[in-house]
């Protein structure tokens, strides 16, 4: 799949879980069906319903991972669609082997797309600090 297309499906899955995040009891059948509505293209949809179902199913983790590195910010107090970004970029980031640096690419274009001024710094500089292996320091290499 090309990066066009893959980007085409990342933002059906950023509106799904705008959606979803702002109108919590939209059925997941329903969610799906937009989906399929959306990206007619079987392999797309097949992506685009791995990232939404994926944010949704480690949700509570990926929100624990923001908050934790996003200083003085609470989820609640982010934009939704921001806080959106921020959950599909944290869970390619951790759960996918998707390169970082495409990643990043993709939410700060999601960011400028549907966000404010500010919103790619933002997101930019909280995905950054949860790329793997960029995180504190391990035990072992800590300086005692």
């Amino acid at each position: 799949m090309s990066r066009t297309r893959r980007s085409r499906a990342r933002e059906t899955a950023l509106q799904m879980l705008y959606q979803l995040d702002l109108n919590p009891d939209v059925p997941r059948d329903a969610v799906l069906e937009m989906v399929q509505g959306r990206l007619e293209d079987e392999d797309l949809s097949r992506f685009c319903w791995s990232l939404f179902s994926g944010v949704m199913e480690f949700r509570g983790e990926l929100d624990s991972k923001i908050e934790a590195v996003a200083a003085n910010w609470s989820l609640k107090r982010m934009a939704p669609t921001d806080r959106n970004v921020l959950r599909l970029g944290a869970f390619e980031l951790l759960h996918t082997d998707t390169p970082p640096k495409v990643v990043l690419d993709e939410a700060l274009e999601l960011a400028k797309s549907y966000g404010s001024a500010q919103s790619s710094q933002f997101v930019n500089g909280i995905l950054d600090r949860l790329i793997p292996g960029r995180g504190e320091p391990s035990p072992e290499t800590s300086v005692p």
